[in-house]
């Protein structure tokens, strides 16, 4: 019995051992285990929060590989389902200087895409205190009316349902298609993390705090907006506030993201409902800062996922 159920995508990353190359320039890849659901699955894992991964992988090598590294993590993939019909999801990342990145995606279509309603595991949904789940998994056929349906069971069994709109447009058909599909998602979801660029896809507005009460929904209970090391604005239905980031030095920003939004669901799985004290949803916030930051300083996601003590440990050492 886990927590959290997570939901869609897992692949491989292909990280390159030396920045500032691009993809052309590359001449050696690191393998790491990604895909933003089960990032957030490990995280939350290593966070004290137990976590399972639903989705589907390629009855390969590499599929394995995947399963094999989300259960050494602790994660239940008991929901975790092989397919002959489709390889395992790649993707190889071009890192800047800066540790930013870019993606290239090899899903034509890949094992993930293929998940379908009846693959659910609607008891593993039904033992669970809630349900999280991204875009990249509403992008095409079957595997979008497969999360909607995981959705929808969530829903119906009075769940908490967390969503990272998590955009990466190359994959999509179009901008019009990315932003659709996006919305579809964050009007199902209670609690949300969206990044500033994102709120500013989806809105057409630079300001995030104005752009976010544009996406507010009567479902959603709470919002983190993300800057990157700036940290992040939060909001409830009554209020809102800005948490500072922490600077590091950035060797790779990926699963930044995903371990942020762990850091915020295993805040606020702790507590009996949204605190309604700003100083409470500045504490949950600052820990995500934390989580995401110390995922940034290593490479690959799922190998730089910062276990709880080293959070904590990085939190006191900024204290003083």
């Amino acid at each position: 019995m886990a927590d959290v159920v997570s939901f869609g995508e897992l692949l491989v990353d292909f990280v390159p051992t030396v920045n500032g190359l691009g993809l052309a320039g590359t001449e050696a890849f690191k393998k790491a285990a990604g895909g933003a659901p089960a990032n957030v699955a490990v995280a939350l894992t290593r966070l004290g929060i137990t976590s399972a991964f639903m989705g589907m992988v390629g009855e390969d090598g590499f599929g394995h590989f995947l399963a094999d590294t989300l259960k050494d993590a602790g994660v239940d993939v008991s929901p975790l389902l092989f397919t002959k019909r489709a390889a395992t999801g790649l993707a190889f990342v071009s890192l800047q200087a800066n540790g930013e990145r870019e993606f290239l995606f090899y899903r034509s279509p890949s094992a993930d895409m293929l998940m379908a309603s009846e693959d659910v595991d609607a008891a593993a949904i039904e033992k669970a205190r809630a349900l999280h789940f991204g875009s990249l998994s509403l992008i095409s056929e079957p595997s979008r009316s497969a999360t909607l349906h995981a959705v929808n069971l969530a829903r119906r069994s009075g769940k908490i349902i967390t969503y990272d709109p998590n955009l990466r447009l190359h994959i999509w058909p179009d901008a019009d298609a990315a932003r659709s599909g996006m919305l579809l998602g964050l009007k199902h979801a209670q609690i949300v993390k969206i990044s500033e660029e994102e709120v500013a896809f989806l809105t057409g507005r630079d300001d995030p705090i104005a752009g976010a009460r544009a996406l507010w929904t009567d479902e959603l209970t709470f919002m983190a907006v993300t800057c990157g090391s700036a940290g992040c604005y939060w909001l409830t239905p009554a209020a809102q506030g800005k948490v500072a980031g922490f600077a590091v030095d950035a060797v790779d920003a990926t699963g930044a993201g995903d371990a942020f939004m762990a850091g915020i669901i295993a805040g606020l799985l702790k507590q009996p409902s949204i605190p309604e004290d700003p100083a409470q949803l500045d504490t949950i916030c600052r820990f995500a800062n934390a989580v995401g930051a110390l995922t940034a300083t290593g490479r690959g996601a799922i190998p730089s996922l910062p276990a709880r003590a080293a959070v904590e440990a990085f939190l006191n050492e900024r204290a003083s």
